[in-house]
């Protein structure tokens, strides 16, 4: 297969990141790229189901890595994994021999091992520049399902599910592959519901995901459903509002620095410090845009483990970026400062933040089951991933097969969207498509 058909193939069929923002994967076939990493970290607390579905079918996703390789002209392919995921270490070492050009990293037990930029650092040492992308360090990273996905759209499979952890406070943890378009409450069921009388519901990981509902559904990108109780520290983090988190700054923040300090970008060199952010922001007389918040990656560390008064750096700094975009101001270009040698002791290990964030309790097996989930109904987003969304090529009352075509990738970055169940087209609109099962 040559460059410009496999580009082909991973747009037709669909491919975006399956997880963060869900950068549509053709678009990620460079061939300037020397290096290929897969990102097999499981950057967040709870999240199971990458090193699941690599120990599964570990053999598929090493094909599918060898082929785009050869295909952009990339010298060798490294696979991110943390030594802990035994079962599938054993799974690729088995097969190592096969493929000359690919190598195993075995990746630090810490948070946030799976940031691209980490990671790309821990695997080759190439620092990527503030404000720059992969690629202008010779390196293109995937996540282990998009892989995976790219090996089912070889075989002419379209992406029409989703492998989701369904965890917290619910009675049977487990990894699901489901379809696109399912509501999260019907996974929460599915999973034994839970004994709470009452909860909330994060939608991905605990540091970097977004309450939801059960009315919520899964999109291409949806890695984790957590049940958590209403008074839990991550939901009233979650919960805080933005013009309380100034005032607390205002009277609290007393520029210990340990925001800064163990800040995985800047101790890559990056200049985002959030604590002068801090400064700025919670000073009444002088409140200036804080430029340098574009480089904040939204990890959380620094309100979620760093701070010791409970402040929220992220969330302001996350106001701070809208407000900038809004206003069309971005930062100055930056060179990075260099990674100092501090940073091999200001790493946050896994157990750890886990402990830290009342979520050790909920580190459960969360098994992959082969359950086929069959919705009545599925409501299917026509923007699910970073770019255009995809413009609907179905009307109410028509009848669909699970596979086929309902969006067609529109002008600028965007993918197709396809039905993932049989059955009735029920509605069509500009944000979604909702299909029945016959």
């Amino acid at each position: 297969m040559n460059y410009d058909e496999l580009v082909k193939t991973i747009k037709s069929s669909g491919v975006v990141g399956a997880g963060g923002a869900g950068f549509p994967t053709y678009a990620k076939l460079d061939r300037r790229a020397d290096t290929l990493i897969l990102n097999c970290a499981e950057c967040e607390p709870l999240l199971k189901l990458h090193r699941q579905l690599l120990e599964r079918n570990a053999y598929e996703i090493l094909s599918t890595l060898d082929l785009i390789s050869k295909t952009v002209g990339a010298k060798q392919v490294i696979i991110g994994i943390k030594g802990s995921y035994k079962n599938a270490l054993a799974a690729i070492e088995s097969l190592l021999d096969s493929f000359q050009n690919i190598s195993v990293c075995r990746l630090p037990e810490v948070y946030p091992a799976g940031d691209e930029v980490v990671l790309i650092y821990e695997a080759t040492g190439r620092v990527v520049e503030p404000g720059s992308l992969p690629i202008t360090v010779g390196v293109t990273a995937f996540n282990v399902e998009t892989i995976y996905n790219v090996s089912r759209a070889l075989e002419g499979e379209n992406v029409t599910h989703k492998y989701v952890t369904v965890a917290g406070e619910v009675r049977k943890p487990m990894t699901l592959r489901v379809p696109i378009g399912t509501t999260v409450g019907e996974l929460i069921d599915y999973a034994g519901g839970s004994e709470l009388e009452t909860y909330e519901i994060v939608l991905g990981g605990p540091m970097m995901g977004s309450l939801g509902n059960r009315f919520d559904v899964v999109k291409k990108t949806t890695n984790a459903i957590l049940v958590l109780p209403p008074d839990h520290y991550i939901v009233k983090k979650k919960q805080a509002k933005q013009s309380i988190d100034i005032k607390r700054a205002m009277a609290a923040c007393c520029q210990c620095t340990y925001c800064t300090d163990l800040c995985p970008r800047h101790l890559l060199g990056h200049p985002i410090d959030p604590a002068h952010f801090m400064l700025n922001a919670s000073h009444t007389m002088e409140k200036t845009p804080y430029l340098d918040a574009a480089f904040c990656s939204g990890c959380g560390l620094c309100e979620m483990y760093s701070c010791g008064q409970g402040l929220s750096p992220r969330s302001l700094l996350d106001a701070q970026k809208a407000e900038n975009r809004k206003n069309g101001l971005k930062p100055e270009p930056h060179k990075g400062s260099g990674v100092p040698d501090s940073r091999r002791y200001r790493r946050v290990p896994m157990k750890r933040l886990a402990a830290r964030i009342g979520v050790d309790k909920y580190n459960k097996t969360a098994p992959m089951l082969d359950d086929e989930i069959n919705p009545k109904t599925v409501t299917i987003m026509l923007s699910q991933h970073i770019g255009a969304p995809a413009k609907a090529v179905v009307f109410p009352k028509a009848e669909v097969k699970c596979g086929q075509i309902i969006a067609a990738a529109g002008d600028g970055l965007c993918v197709n969207i396809h039905a993932s169940i049989d059955g009735v087209v029920t509605a069509v609109n500009d944000k979604f498509i909702k299909i029945a099962r016959q």
